[in-house]
């Protein structure tokens, strides 16, 4: 399940890296090339919700085969696509596998193990999606400098079908508990608990994104990072991120209303200091660390709190959950690119650390005696 979660996110923002390479081969500027994360962030946000009513009694098991076969599909369409157009259309598909994957994911995980286990198989099942952004893309940005980037989504396309291989060999069956409707969703909405779990996720996601889309000029301007080394920081990055999963999964069975508080202050802290004392290539990096260590808590982080708020209904909020964690991602890097274009690089740092300052806020507020209520 780590392995599968790793390909869809590793698929989604594989273009981070390659939009210049991809934009000079198929004739289109940096800022349409951006199109290529935020088609499937929006596809992914549309489908989280629908996919687990459409698939009603459905195996999960054959669900998730089927959502990486489409992914393999999409990858190897990308690798030959021979303009723009059918790229995107890849991306489309992308956009589907991603948003069903991680919608059935995390109830799957808690499935396969004793309640005791649950926060540990949700940080490994969710260790996958940081484990993407540590080695994923900047693997993916690597393969695609050293040969061409049409290989870098065709070598993805081989680990997908590696994960459909696993999946058939060691997944059980899994028959759905009960279907899901869309009334479900809209019930889950009104649970005032997760409702603040799902606020939580879109404000830290989309500030974190907004910020770090711009990674790159970023380390450059402020820090005077050269661009070769850029590469081996956001693997610091990554890292620190899944030292950060696995600590916040650990706290978040203790107590999960003062673990997101902290990983939102955390955040807010490094994004608001970044333009006051990254100023040089040392700093630059041990903020980029502590980046790290704070974001790669967020969606186990999240997630927990979502499954303890409504753990008789797992897979409808998880879904709704990750509806808006794909939206976030989407908003975020648009929201940022205006923000960068139009009034300074640093402030996308400022608009991310307010973010992760109202996040706190709203989860402190939360009342999660309410947590019993189902």
């Amino acid at each position: 399940m780590a392995v599968g979660t790793f390909s869809v996110v590793t698929a989604e923002q594989l273009p981070v890296g390659l939009l210049t390479s991809v934009g000079g081969a198929l004739d289109v500027s940096e800022g349409t090339a951006g199109l290529m994360v935020t088609v499937p962030g929006l596809v992914a946000s549309a489908t989280a919700p629908i996919l687990p009513v459409a698939i009603g009694r459905l195996d999960r098991r054959i669900v998730l085969l089927g959502l990486i076969a489409l992914m393999v599909v999409a990858n190897l369409m990308s690798a030959l696509a021979p303009n723009f157009a059918v790229l995107l259309a890849s991306r489309f598909l992308v956009g589907i596998s991603i948003g069903g994957f991680w919608a059935l994911a995390a109830g799957i995980a808690v499935r396969m193990v004793p309640e005791r286990y649950v926060p540990r198989a949700t940080a490994i099942a969710f260790g996958g999606a940081t484990a993407a952004n540590v080695l994923g893309i900047p693997a993916g940005t690597l393969i695609g400098e050293l040969t061409d980037w049409r290989i870098a989504f065709a070598i993805l396309g081989g680990l997908g079908l590696l994960v459909v291989v696993a999946l058939l060999l060691l997944l059980p069956q899994m028959p759905a508990t009960w279907p899901v409707r869309l009334r479900t969703l809209a019930e889950q909405f009104r649970n005032p608990v997760v409702r603040a779990g799902v606020l939580a996720t879109f404000l830290l996601v989309s500030g974190h994104f907004a910020a770090f889309t711009f990674i790159s000029p970023i380390m450059q301007t402020i820090s005077g990072i050269d661009k070769s080394m850029i590469g081996p920081a956001l693997l610091a990055f990554g890292v620190a991120g899944i030292v950060g999963n696995f600590i916040t999964g650990a706290a978040a069975g203790r107590n999960i209303r003062a673990t997101i508080i902290t990983i939102s202050v955390l955040l807010a802290a490094v994004l608001a200091l970044f333009p006051i004392a990254g100023g040089s290539p040392i700093s630059g990096v041990t903020l980029l660390i502590l980046w790290g260590l704070a974001f790669g808590g967020v969606p186990v982080g999240v997630q927990t709190w979502i499954l303890k708020a409504a753990p008789d209904s797992t897979e409808a909020a998880t879904a709704l959950n990750t509806s808006m964690f794909n939206l976030a991602i989407a908003l975020g890097a648009l929201f940022g690119g205006i923000i960068a274009d139009h009034v300074v690089l640093t402030a996308v740092l400022w608009f991310g650390a307010a973010l992760g300052i109202l996040t706190s806020l709203a989860v402190r507020t939360t009342r999660t005696t309410e947590t019993t209520h189902h």
